[in-house]
């Protein structure tokens, strides 16, 4: 270990410091990042690229290309405050062809052009923005969600898997889409992995679907943590506990090492209901309060940054945490 994991519990700013990798898509991978920001030295997000709605969905078709659009919402939630160019990229255009379009969308698929690679191109707007972390897409390939129903049918994209309430399972098509190299080595060498929170089929797991992604997950040292949401996501994951959010990772080979949830999060049982439920499992940890003011979603980036820095931080000394504060 190349840093101290003292500095973590009195925040003090490590340099170097640990390597985090957080998976996923959407906003909720865009606050668990903003939240890396506090205690991360290293940071790399592995992104889904299955989305297929919005101005995304619109380019892939137009293009055929993997999704840009959040990998767009990570760079931005990693770029330097004073960036200009960040606040550009979620621009819209509200005329014309280009009506509804987010400028960032286009960037990322032009600089695909140029550039001859996803990769290269991310790393060219991360430079511009002035990202304090990488942003890798989980697959350099054009992917599309599919989801097995618990009535046996089965249901393809993005757009169309969101808007079930009984989904057994998530998989890509082709599925023997590559893994990101670039991703796979980040997970390999990552102190802490962060899944979640974010939409728990479209995105957290559409995100490890890539199966040299999930067999990284497995072969990883790190310290493997699930973010649970605030809230249910509608209609996805309605009437579910923390537990059938772990069982629905391990239909699909993961389980993590710490499961991470708010105490005071509507629709979800307390620390040791959770605890009892889930039994030797996995670790849980509870910490009540994790809400964004002014939000009904969001995850407070401070909040959620020092509750994982203490995971990480006990977790490399061999302190046991308590399952709830």
């Amino acid at each position: 270990m190349s840093w101290n994991p003292v500095n973590l519990l009195h925040d003090r700013s490590p340099e170097p410091g640990p390597k985090v990798v957080a998976i996923g898509g959407g906003h909720g991978l865009a606050a668990t990042l903003r939240a890396t920001r506090t205690y991360a030295a290293g940071i790399t997000a592995v992104v889904t690229v299955a989305d297929d709605g919005g101005s995304t969905g619109r380019l892939r078709a137009a293009v055929d290309r993997p999704a840009p659009g959040d990998l767009r919402t990570c760079l931005v939630a990693l770029a330097a405050e004073s960036s200009v160019l960040a606040r550009a990229m979620d621009y819209r255009f509200a005329a014309g062809e280009l009506d509804g379009h987010a400028f960032g969308n286009l960037l990322i698929v032009a600089l695909e052009d140029t550039e001859g690679d996803l990769v290269a191109a991310l790393d060219q707007v991360g430079e511009l923005l002035g990202a304090v972390g990488r942003v890798l897409p989980a697959t350099r390939q054009a992917v599309t969600l599919r989801a097995a129903i618990r009535s046996g049918d089965v249901v393809h994209g993005e757009q169309a898997v969101g808007s079930q309430s009984d989904v057994s399972s998530v998989s890509l098509s082709p599925h023997d889409a590559t893994a990101c190299p670039e991703a796979v080595q980040a997970i390999l060498e990552a102190d802490q992995i962060l899944l979640g929170p974010g939409s728990l089929y479209t995105s957290v797991l559409a995100a490890t679907a890539v199966s040299g992604i999930a067999d990284a997950l497995a072969a990883a040292t790190g310290q493997f943590v699930y973010v649970c949401n605030l809230n249910p996501q509608v209609p996805e994951t309605v009437g579910y506990s923390v537990a059938d959010h772990v069982r629905a990772l391990q239909r699909h080979g993961l389980t993590p090492d710490v499961v991470l949830y708010d105490s005071d999060s509507a629709g979800l049982a307390t620390a040791n209901a959770v605890s009892e439920e889930l039994g030797e499992l996995v670790s849980t940890r509870a910490v009540p309060g994790l809400l964004a003011a002014q939000s009904a979603t969001a995850h407070d980036p401070a909040l959620l940054g020092a509750a994982l820095a203490e995971l990480l931080a006990h977790a490399s000394t061999g302190v046991v945490l308590p399952t709830a504060l």
